[in-house]
């Protein structure tokens, strides 16, 4: 029974890092909302960056289909 004290001792560590874990954010209700909406308009300004690039197409009409392999044999 030398490892009790062990098993004990490894077990209120677990418990404690356990119980810093779920302090959570720390942000009051206020702060929380505040920070969402920084972030929501963060990630306005990217999504209106993104629809003013233009849009790359290819040099040439890309065929979906070879045109030799669709071509039907007949005998």
């Amino acid at each position: 029974m030398a490892r009790g004290n062990q098993r004990d001792k490894a077990r209120e560590a677990n418990q404690k890092k356990l119980a810093a874990n779920k302090k959570g954010h720390g942000m009051s209700g206020s702060e929380l909302a505040k920070a969402k909406e920084v972030a929501a308009e963060k990630m306005r300004q990217k999504q209106a960056a993104g629809m003013r690039r233009p849009v790359l197409r290819p040099p040439h009409p890309v065929t979906l289909t070879d045109p030799v392999s669709s071509r039907c044999e007949e005998d």
